[in-house]
């Protein structure tokens, strides 16, 4: 995901796209020439969770959810106030765009009478220094996405820094799904330089799933974020890692969210639309031997 419509555009033009015979091309260069992309490899190894403390578990036997906190588990929109995307994201109001039922959590996408598009975004942080944080661990969610052409739903993490400090930051889009290509996902880290938008530097992996997989049944989506690595597992295997920065991060915020477009048409957008999340889970990183 991404803070402003200019960073949007930008990352849209490196976006990488299927192409004929179930390849995929790469469009443009990237933030001069720091853009590096993987294609899905062979699984990897499942993650061990044993003994790991539980930091953060929300199971959604109920919503709690204010517009920016802060007494509450979730705020209803980004800390930094800006909506992405073709739909806005608006607070709880009965049955929209949040619900809950047998402990699942409906996020809901739906166009307005007036044409315009409304969904629901979760963020564990209202604001630098207040909410859930934690800057490692492993962070998951299971989900079932919606299908349909212009659908993007997300499960991200993004590091808190004080405002105008001019820090570095660390994205990390455990998930980014496309509807208009139901047999691949996203996962991409990127991190911001405020000061000079030419030194962002962003790695992506793209993931391929059986066709329309992920809004047929329930998955796991996580990342492990240590020190050294950045890890990223898919029903708990591992599917890629990349190096984390070598500075130490701050406290990574926890957002989910159905997003609407993301550069792709939205023309053909079911209305409407529901991403279905069953928990949002972090675990404590594991400690060295």
């Amino acid at each position: 995901m991404t803070r402003s419509i200019s960073a949007i555009v930008e990352r849209l033009r490196q976006r990488i796209v299927p192409a004929m015979a179930g390849g995929f091309v790469m469009l443009g260069i990237g933030w001069a020439g720091l853009w590096g992309a993987s294609f899905g490899a062979s699984p990897g190894d499942m993650i061990d969770l044993k003994g790991r403390t539980l930091i953060f578990d929300e199971e959604f036997d109920r919503l709690s959810v204010s517009p920016h906190g802060p007494d509450t588990v979730w705020s209803a929109h980004t800390p930094w106030g800006g909506d992405f995307g073709d739909a806005g994201f608006r607070d709880k109001e009965p049955g929209l765009p949040f619900s809950v039922r047998d402990g699942i959590l409906r996020i809901e996408m739906r166009k307005a009478a007036d044409g315009k598009w409304q969904s629901g975004l979760l963020s564990s942080s209202p604001g630098y220094g207040r909410g859930f944080t934690a800057p490692y661990g492993y962070f998951e969610m299971r989900a079932r996405l919606p299908a349909g052409d212009g659908v993007w739903p997300a499960f991200w993490l993004d590091e808190l820094t004080p405002a105008g400090s001019g820090k570095h930051s660390l994205e990390v889009d455990i998930i980014e799904h496309y509807g208009r290509f139901p047999a691949a996902y996203n996962t991409t880290v990127t991190e911001w330089n405020p000061k000079n938008s030419h030194e962002n530097h962003s790695q992506m992996h793209i993931q391929p799933v059986p066709s329309g997989s992920l809004s047929q049944a329930f998955h796991t989506y996580g990342a492990e974020v240590t020190p050294q690595w950045v890890i990223f597992y898919f029903d708990r295997r591992e599917i890629w890692r990349t190096p984390a920065p070598s500075r130490p991060l701050g406290g990574l915020d926890v957002l989910v969210d159905l997003g609407l477009g993301g550069g792709w048409p939205i023309d053909k957008a079911p209305s409407p639309a529901i991403m279905e999340v069953d928990y949002i889970r972090v675990y404590q990183s594991r400690k060295a031997p």
